[in-house]
């Protein structure tokens, strides 16, 4: 069992007990008096280049990143220096995210959240509705196409928008198919964890024109910025290279200055 697998495996059983606490009824019920959430496509588009900058506390590959973590000054820093939109971790075994750190994010800033989480049941989407979300992760190596299908029918149902992540040609085409139109090629392969962006080098190249392709993980310097956008990458996503520095938010400037 691969570390992909290995997560999902507990976040079923995480949300079964988390419905138990606040079933999916009670949710859609709430929903309803949520208003929408800046979109998250237009804010990537709105620049050469879109800055999805991640709060993120640890993860399995790099440990624990940041440390103290203020979610709020973190969120408060991006968004002072530039960046399109925030993503902010929602598992907290795996990654020390969760629902409270969401919240401090989004009650201190005003950009389009993208709740970045293992999605595997409707009451995830409906979840990140009501948390003031404007779009929602699904990985298409987590998810059969059936699944897919309906989750992005799901989001698109409550005005989220979906970030549909890929990590090789056969996801890639499998995102197409299910009609995603905005795709997150993620540059570490999730079995061994190895990270090069000759992963969005060569998917671009499959998306059709109208997609908004948002490449992730291992960009570092500001000329892997200008490589991916030369590629045809729309935005980045970036998170560990980002909060190892003492200022997250000028550290997200400099990265995005060539663009």
């Amino acid at each position: 069992m691969n570390i992909l697998e290995q997560i999902i495996a507990d976040k079923r059983l995480e949300i079964a007990e988390q419905k138990k606490l606040r079933p999916l009824e009670d949710l859609r019920a709430e929903v309803s008096g949520i208003g929408n959430r800046p979109d998250f496509i237009k804010a990537l588009r709105a620049t050469p280049m879109g800055l999805i900058a991640e709060v993120k506390r640890r993860s399995p590959s790099a440990g624990l990143i940041r440390d103290p973590f203020d979610p709020e000054a973190i969120a408060k820093d991006y968004e002072s220096h530039g960046a399109c939109a925030v993503s902010c971790l929602m598992d907290n075994k795996y990654f020390g995210g969760g629902a409270e750190d969401f919240s401090s994010v989004r009650n201190a800033t005003g950009l389009p959240m993208l709740y970045k989480e293992f999605v595997i049941d409707p009451w995830q989407i409906a979840h990140a509705k009501v948390m003031g979300a404007s779009a929602v992760l699904l990985i298409v190596g987590a998810l059969p196409d059936e699944e897919l299908v309906s989750f992005i029918e799901e989001a698109q149902a409550l005005d989220l928008r979906s970030l549909v992540e890929v990590h090789n040609g056969e996801e890639m085409q499998r995102a197409i198919d299910a009609g995603a139109d905005c795709i997150g090629i993620n540059n570490r392969n999730l079995k061994t964890f190895v990270t090069t962006l000759e992963t969005t080098f060569e998917l671009t190249a499959m998306a059709p024109p109208e997609c908004t392709l948002v490449s992730e993980s291992g960009i570092k310097t500001p000329e892997d910025v200008v490589q991916l956008k030369a590629a045809g990458a729309h935005a980045v996503l970036v998170g560990e290279s980002l909060l190892r520095k003492t200022s997250p938010g000028d550290a997200a400037k400099r990265l995005m200055h060539l663009v």
